[in-house]
């Protein structure tokens, strides 16, 4: 009897040691924990199981020698949140992408339309502007055009667009979204009182300030307003795009959030490795004043994501009447890169992509900062560019399993070629693949396979709080 149960038991443990896939003989690199060695992976039912430095058998086997494998990339900021756009998501090592600045609403059935159906893992916040949009019955799209941009919000229409916010986080929202640039005329006081709800239901505000660039009111009248609504209602705030709102104060910007975290206030940023950002013409960023408010440039600096012509007078008018997006070149190389390696700003894309036109930052965000400010222009080493882009956006959102190699971590992993990733995609054709992933998995299935991108299968799952 003694030797049944013996086998039985070699037997079990046999059985319990095979995972669902093993990645072998990578290099691990983890910024939470700071580990950078070689080591073995076993991953099954979708988590991290198992992490060794002895070689663990597997149904299924990736060779990972010469590669590193990261925690899969977190997007906290991906307007593009479709098919298209989750496939250059994958291939640039994407693993998450969220909606956060913009937001949505309503929020349970844009989570019911994307389950069983994503190649990655989505999410959202509960959306000021669509909100507001709703309650003032504004016809834009993605952002407000009329009604919520002419006219200030009643009483009456603040109490529904907050009811709405708070219907968005009790359904599972991942935070509050504002874009209180795209609605002028939204007082101070209504923006605090998206402060306190936030605060009260313990949210993160994900927020597109009122004003960017150097001329009063600029950038630094926007983020003081920022400290002084989060420091009066103790609400916890993540200022979106820091470098195209800064443009040259960005680095007065980041010292006033690193003061006010050192006093206490729970305040973090992002941004993305390009010179140019991208929104609506037709959007109220436009308004009378658009060039001061964009450091002095001029209609050549925009350019049409349609056709990727550079704007004139003319032509500035006249697709100003019918809406849609323009690339805004206005911030300057050395901004970027000084953003990009300091150690409170995440890395996050404000990507989108509509029939394979947009910015290039929604197909190659990530491997452009990989390849181009960690390997060649030596701005900041591999590990603190991982960890903008895994565990610094995973801590943000307040969720342990993503951001992360550890035992009972999600498998959610980007595994690359150091010495080849670089992004591809330009203005003039932003539909191109980031190359240098060689496997992307997420929940433990791979989406990226050899460098290419696997068909039919569907492992992202919805993030909630």
């Amino acid at each position: 009897m003694r030797l049944l149960m013996t086998i039985s038991m070699l037997a079990f443990l046999g059985h319990a040691q095979e995972f669902d896939v093993v990645i072998r003989n990578g290099r691990i690199m983890d910024p939470a924990s700071g580990v950078d060695s070689v080591r073995q992976l076993g991953i099954r039912d979708g988590k991290i199981a198992a992490i060794s430095e002895q070689a663990l058998q597997g149904r299924s086997v990736i060779d990972a020698s010469g590669l590193v494998v990261a925690p899969g990339f977190i997007d906290l900021h991906s307007h593009g949140q479709t098919p298209e756009n989750y496939r250059f998501k994958a291939m640039d090592g994407v693993t998450t992408a969220l909606e956060m600045e913009v937001g949505v609403s309503p929020v349970a059935p844009w989570y019911a339309a994307r389950e069983g159906k994503s190649l990655i893992n989505f999410g959202a916040s509960s959306g000021h502007l669509p909100a507001r949009m709703a309650v003032m019955h504004d016809t834009g799209r993605l952002l407000p055009r009329d009604e919520a941009v002419t006219r200030a919000a009643t009483p009456d229409e603040q109490r529904a667009i907050e009811a709405l916010i708070r219907r968005g986080l009790d359904e599972g929202a991942l935070g509050v979204g504002m874009g209180i640039a795209y609605v002028p005329l939204a007082s101070r006081a209504e923006i605090l009182g998206i402060f306190r709800l936030a605060a009260q239901k313990r949210a993160v505000i994900y927020v597109h300030m009122r004003n960017g660039g150097p001329v009063e009111p600029g950038v630094v009248d926007a983020l003081q307003e920022m400290i002084a609504d989060t420091a009066a209602t103790g609400a916890s705030v993540h200022i979106v795009h820091i470098t195209s709102m800064g443009l040259r104060e960005t680095p007065l910007c980041l010292e006033m959030i690193e003061g006010a975290r050192k006093r206490g206030l729970d305040i973090t940023t992002e941004a993305y490795p390009y010179t140019a950002g991208m929104t609506d013409i037709a959007s109220a960023i436009f308004d009378d004043g658009w060039q001061a408010r964009q450091g002095g440039i001029t209609f050549h600096d925009l350019q049409w994501a349609a056709s990727g012509e550079r704007l004139t007078a003319e032509t500035f008018e006249r697709y100003r009447k019918s809406g849609g997006m323009v690339a805004i070149h206005s911030i300057s190389e050395d901004i970027v890169k000084l953003a990009i390696a300091h150690p409170l700003v995440a890395i996050a894309s404000d990507g989108i992509l509509e029939s394979g036109k947009g910015h290039p930052r929604a197909a190659g965000t990530f491997a452009r900062v990989l390849g181009r400010y960690v390997r060649e222009q030596h701005a900041l080493t591999l590990m603190d560019a991982l960890r903008k882009m895994t565990v610094l956006p995973a801590n943000r959102l307040a969720i342990s399993s993503k951001g992360r190699i550890a035992v009972g971590a999600d498998a959610d992993l980007a595994i690359f070629d150091p010495n080849r990733v670089i992004d591809r995609a330009t203005f003039e054709n932003p539909a191109q693949y980031s190359e240098g992933m060689v496997y992307v998995l997420v929940n433990g299935v791979a989406t990226v396979r050899n460098g290419s991108l696997v068909d039919g299968v569907f492992p992202g799952r919805g993030l909630r709080r």
